[in-house]
């Protein structure tokens, strides 16, 4: 089986990377070789007996997908983007890494006309207020930002491909991702991982919104299970839907506090200075909370069941590497 991961060299990419490299299969079926893509150059893990190879080019850039489709992928994960907050700022930018990229990746997987499942990472951004107090999975996608307009376009992409039988695709309504490691990015979400992975390392942090405001949160663990998972599943049991909203634990910032208290302790906890931004307040407060997620649960994606469990998972996995 040959796969090909686009975003590779950010944090979902290298953790699905490491993931696939251990297991080697996906449903049962050896992994021959895998190529990574991202628009940086990068070093390839080692990966033993798998043939790797490595790819910096940008998408919207004509060709260069076309060559990235050239050996025909059995798997394609889709998961290169610029964050929401970047997306907002940089307007010409996001829609040409966004929209214009996923178009031509698109393109490129229905010329070689070999139609392989295709996992696309899309957002909850996607959804616009107002909202229910639980959102239902038939609810309408009415963006509020330019992040989710350009996901939603993907998504819709995605969904008459797959009609038209140029690719067999899934796309992935992704939580929050908390708690991402490394340093904080340009995501106007960047702030849920960052009052937890800083306090943790015993660095300030700043909450740039009210303690009130509630999301529904996975971990980076639970991320790449969801992509595995979307990899190997029945697209017929999948139905003609394509894209899903996935579970996760919905939480106020505030729990997600009480929980770091529980884990860690208060004095980690006093290293949280509350401090309003109004730019990142004037996004967040039109995003959606919580999700039913009810044909994803059927389908037996999983994720964790409550924030400790994801502070629990950060920590094994990220705090000290």
């Amino acid at each position: 089986m040959r796969i090909l991961v686009t975003g590779a060299a950010g944090m979902i990419g290298r953790k699905l990377t490491a993931r696939l490299l251990k297991e080697r299969a996906i449903a049962g079926r050896a992994i021959t070789s895998i190529d990574l893509h991202d628009v940086v150059p990068f070093d390839a893990p080692d990966a033993g007996d798998i043939a790797i190879a490595t790819h910096a080019s940008d998408l919207s850039v004509p060709g260069s997908a076309a060559s990235l489709i050239e050996g025909r992928p059995d798997i394609v994960f889709h998961l290169a983007g610029i964050v929401s907050g970047q997306a907002e700022a940089e307007f010409d930018l996001g829609y040409s890494v966004n929209l214009d990229g996923t178009r031509s990746l698109f393109e490129a997987v229905r010329s070689a006309g070999h139609a392989p499942r295709v996992v696309y990472t899309s957002s909850i951004a996607v959804y616009g207020g107002p909202f229910p107090d639980v959102i239902p999975d038939d609810f309408h996608t009415s963006p509020l930002s330019s992040y989710g307009a350009q996901k939603v376009m993907g998504e819709a992409l995605l969904q008459d491909y797959t009609r038209r039988g140029f690719m067999d695709g899934v796309g992935l309504r992704l939580p929050g991702i908390t708690v991402r490691p490394g340093k904080p990015n340009k995501a106007a979400s960047g702030f849920f991982s960052n009052i937890i992975r800083e306090p943790l390392s015993g660095l300030p942090a700043v909450l740039p919104v009210p303690r009130s405001v509630v999301c529904t949160h996975a971990s980076p663990r639970a991320a790449v299970g969801f992509l595995i998972h979307a990899a190997a599943i029945d697209g017929a049991a999948v139905g003609p839907h394509r894209n899903l909203a996935l579970p996760g634990a919905a939480v106020t910032v505030g729990e997600q506090i009480e929980a770091l208290a529980r884990v860690a302790g208060n004095d980690v906890v006093k290293l949280i200075r509350e401090e309003h931004d109004d730019t990142i307040w004037a996004m967040v407060q039109n995003w959606p909370t919580r999700f039913e997620a009810r044909r994803a649960r059927a389908l037996d994606f999983k994720a964790e069941e409550s924030f400790d469990e994801i502070i629990r998972a950060y920590i094994e996995d990220d705090l000290n590497q």
